[in-house]
């Protein structure tokens, strides 16, 4: 066996619902292997817990990327790669279960026992098999880790030796070879046990390709495409491994193994009476101790909602001391240099409230457990470095609310009018946030409504729907504070019926802001990169009509702005019309988690955008990579199945691989295909340089 032979099979890349697909539909096969990798000390109700459990955490957080250059394909790579994926997690999380707990060493996550799931008051266990498992059982309990997980891959998943190795290695065995070992020297001692079926043949089609895009109705839009699958040889049956077996598949498949088919009986009743006795005492105590410990002062008293005091020191105190909060004045920002939150003035009928200021850098500095805090991605939530400067203090619907800026965030601070519950703090970066950025800020969301506090500068405020580009905005009133009239708010509802803007006034044109769920409503733009514009005019206001909805897929990220920018116009097939391809990135206040979305626009005005490729963190569409190429798989309304593809202006041609094969000299693409068929993109630029897809 060479050291190439130990290189995982490449996984990937892998989609969370593709993975999810695989984990529901092969759930009963990853518990029982999960079940037979545990060692059998752990007890077979725990084995069975955690089991589950392994198998429910396999599931990942986010897309599993693929190898950045294939590999040749072998045999053995015809499993499904979400499956793949999470047989592997769940037998990497077995062995580290298995692992002995050290005394120095923090126990990892799978070596605890499981928080769900969790059955209270009965013991499970699968049900009883015969001789020949009970022999297997206790043969099982002979071998390591790492050898039970081998023997379990070759007898239940019919994996031949150097696929056995792969996936032990990319589990993180220590030492697959020595697992295969103690199977060979466990078999010498017992080599009157029955022989395993062979490795059942490599399925034709188990490596699925991906596709160009999800299929669409006549006429309609199609789906986001997704990698595509290299062409190959077909693949040839797995050659069964050398060697004699320690046991058939059969007896792992047994009922005695079975972690889904269980028995319940009752576990020690005198002792959890016992348990349950003390746990009833400390409830008790608890509940005394907290209402003596919260007598000295209850409700909105001095410092409210806060926690406990921290060390003493005098910046911080300084910091918390409302007496020296920094106001500007409200003449001062006509003659500032700049437009932004530090020449905001005070504005609000409470801004001279000394207790509730203190209450609000108080709970700042340290909030308490009752408190509901949020911060948008990217954001420090620490106490102030100093004095914050006050932008707003004021009685709005039925809170309290208080806003500050200390050059880095914005803070706002709510509570109740009435009552002494509910203490609300939100923190949001704004650094570098000038003139259209920093002309509103989310004062209240209620009952699916929004309120905004416009800057000094802002001359009128209105409304606009992006879902109707023809009607013009309704005015949005202000009070003599500069907070609005409440509207209601898409990042609120449901459904995507309406998508309302708050469009400003500042004396040199319109701006418009969209509210994504985050203190600052995120600026709308218009163009090609390094050439925005506000997203009001004719052409853009139809574009976003088509394209707004998408905008929920970047709700709460801490986005700073969108821009949409349409690449390329696209003649289609079977005389069906011009459509169009818009290519949307959303930046972010912090730098990254950039999200760029390639959509396609069919014939008409009022048909949707369907989402043909999207990215997470990708230059493309930018201005750094102004450039993007992306395809769709879409059906002529005569019932044809064709393969678009679009670039930008600098692309000289576009081929497509795989299931379609054809290129076009140009930057669109227009070939024959058949349904579901799925392909690989590129394109050749001006200046001879290759450019991938939009994945």
């Amino acid at each position: 066996m060479s050291t190439q032979d130990l290189v995982p099979s490449p996984v990937g890349p892998v989609d969370v619902e593709q993975a999810e697909a695989a984990l529901v539909e092969r759930y009963p096969r990853l518990v029982r292997i999960a079940y037979l990798v545990l060692p059998p000390t752990m007890g077979r109700n725990r084995r069975v817990l955690t089991a589950h459990a392994l198998a429910q955490r396999a599931l990942p957080r986010r897309r599993v990327p693929g190898p950045a250059v294939p590999e040749p394909r072998r045999a053995e790579d015809a499993v499904d790669p979400g499956y793949a994926y999470v047989r592997g997690e769940v037998l990497r999380q077995a062995l580290v279960a298995g692992l002995p707990l050290r005394r120095l060493a923090v126990p990892r996550r799978a070596q605890l026992p499981p928080l769900l799931p969790q059955v209270w008051g009965l013991r499970l266990f699968p049900r009883a098999g015969g001789a020949d498992e009970l022999a297997l059982d206790q043969l099982l309990s002979r071998l390591s880790g790492p050898a039970r997980a081998a023997y379990v891959l070759r007898g239940l998943e019919r994996q031949g030796d150097a696929e056995v190795l792969r996936v032990l290695a990319a589990a993180g065995a220590p030492d697959p070879k020595a697992a295969l070992a103690e199977l060979a020297a466990l078999e010498d001692e017992a080599p009157d046990l029955p022989e395993p079926a062979p490795p059942a043949p490599a399925p034709r089609g188990g490596e699925r390709p991906e596709r160009v895009a999800g299929q669409a109705g006549p006429g309609r839009a199609p789906a986001a495409p997704g990698p595509a699958a290299a062409p190959g040889p077909p693949l040839a049956p797995a050659a069964p491994p050398a060697g004699p077996r320690l046991s058939g598949a059969s007896l792992l498949e047994s009922a005695e193994f079975d972690p889904c088919t269980l028995q319940a009986r009752p576990g020690d009743l005198l002792r959890r009476r016992q348990h349950g006795r003390a746990v009833l005492v400390g409830v008790v105590a608890l509940l005394v101790c907290g209402a003596l410990l919260g007598l000295p002062g209850d409700g909105w008293g001095r410092n409210g909602a806060a926690a406990p005091s921290y060390a003493r020191n005098p910046a911080a105190e300084a910091a918390l001391d409302p007496a020296k909060v920094k106001r500007v004045a409200a003449a001062v920002w006509p003659g500032a240099v700049r437009r932004d939150f530090s020449v905001w003035p005070a504005r609000g009928e409470l801004a001279g409230d000394a207790p509730l200021l203190r209450r609000a850098l108080a709970v700042w500095a340290r909030p308490g457990g009752a408190v509901e805090s949020s911060a948008t991605p990217g954001t420090p939530v620490g106490p102030p470095m100093g004095p914050p400067q006050l932008l707003f203090a004021g009685r709005v619907d039925a809170a309290r609310v208080v806003l500050f800026h200390d050059g880095l965030r914005i803070v706002r601070y709510a509570e109740p009018v009435e009552g002494s519950a509910g203490a609300a703090l939100d923190f949001a970066r704004t650094d570098g946030a000038e003139g259209p950025e920093a002309a509103a800020v989310v004062v209240t969301r209620a009952a699916g409504n929004v309120r905004y506090l416009t800057a000094p500068w802002v001359t009128g405020t209105s409304v606009r729907d992006l879902l109707m580009p023809g009607k013009e905005p309704w005015t949005l009133g202000r009070d003599g504070r500069g907070v609005t009239d409440a509207v209601p708010s898409p990042a609120l509802a449901k459904e995507c019926a309406r998508w309302n803007t708050l469009q400003v006034a500042d004396g040199s044109g319109g701006r418009l802001l969209g509210d994504l769920g985050e203190l600052l409503p995120a600026r709308l733009l218009w163009g090609p990169p390094g050439r925005p514009v506000d997203a009001t005019g004719r052409e853009a206001r139809e574009s976003w009509s088509r394209t707004a909805c998408q905008l929920t897929t970047v709700l709460g990220q801490g986005v700073r702005s969108v821009r949409s920018w349409r690449f390329a116009r696209q003649t289609l097939p079977e005389g069906a019309g011009r459509a169009a391809w818009v290519c949307t990135r959303a930046e972010t206040w912090r730098g990254t988690g950039t999200r760029v979305l390639a959509q396609f626009l069919p014939p008409g005005r009022k048909a949707p955008a369907a989402l043909a490729a999207r990215a997470q963190d990708a230059p493309a569409c930018g201005v750094r990579e102004p450039r993007v190429l992306a395809g769709a798989l879409w059906q002529a309304p005569g019932g044809g199945w064709y393969v678009l593809a679009a670039g930008g202006p600098d692309v000289a041609s576009v081929e497509v691989k795989g299931g379609v094969a054809a290129r076009a000299e140009g930057p669109v693409l227009a070939a024959k295909a058949a349904a579901g068929a799925r392909a690989e993109l590129s394109a050749t630029l001006e200046d001879g340089r290759r450019m991938p897809a939009l994945r």
